[in-house]
């Protein structure tokens, strides 16, 4: 085996052995997640996760997105326009 070739296997098993913890933490994740035990720190992961890898989501009627939406203490866009005079 020559050294290209070394450092190509080395390079999947390293690969390798990041995707099984990368699958090895989200199955932990969302098992703390399921059950109620996720912290607010594992809950700030699992976003980030899903932000680092692109994943996003429009809420649609009566989803549990949208009702996270709702739940929020934030203004509507209808009450923010009403409160910046419509701008």
């Amino acid at each position: 085996m020559d050294t290209r070739e070394v450092h190509r296997t080395m390079a999947k098993t390293k690969e390798q052995r990041l995707g099984t913890v990368f699958d090895l933490l989200v199955d932990d994740l969302t098992a703390r997640i399921k059950n109620g035990e996720a912290t607010s720190t594992d809950l700030n992961v699992a976003r980030q996760m899903l932000k680092d890898n692109g994943i996003t989501a429009a809420p649609i009627e009566a989803s549990p997105l949208e009702g996270l939406g709702n739940a929020l203490p934030f203004p509507a866009a209808d009450e923010l326009k009403e409160a910046t005079g419509g701008q």
